[in-house]
C-alpha cells in the first residue's frame, strides 16, 4: 500500500538500500525527480526543493 508514511525525509539515516524516486510532500510528481540509489549505512540526500521527500521504488 502506498501511504504517506512509506515517504522519507532527506537526511534520514540507515534506510533500507536501493533505488530511491524524489517525490512532492505527500507523495505526487514533482518535476524532473531526482532517482538515487543508496547503499546500507548510507543517508538519504538532500532534494532539489525544500518540502520534497523520498520514496523507495
Amino acid at each position: 500500500m502506498n501511504t504517506i508514511a512509506s515517504l522519507k525525509k532527506p537526511g534520514m539515516d540507515n534506510q533500507r538500500p536501493g533505488k530511491y524516486k524524489e517525490v512532492g510532500p505527500r507523495g505526487g510528481k514533482v518535476n524532473k525527480p531526482r532517482t538515487v540509489k543508496i547503499d546500507p549505512g548510507d543517508r538519504l540526500p538532500p532534494t532539489q526543493e525544500k518540502g520534497h521527500k523520498w520514496k523507495k521504488q
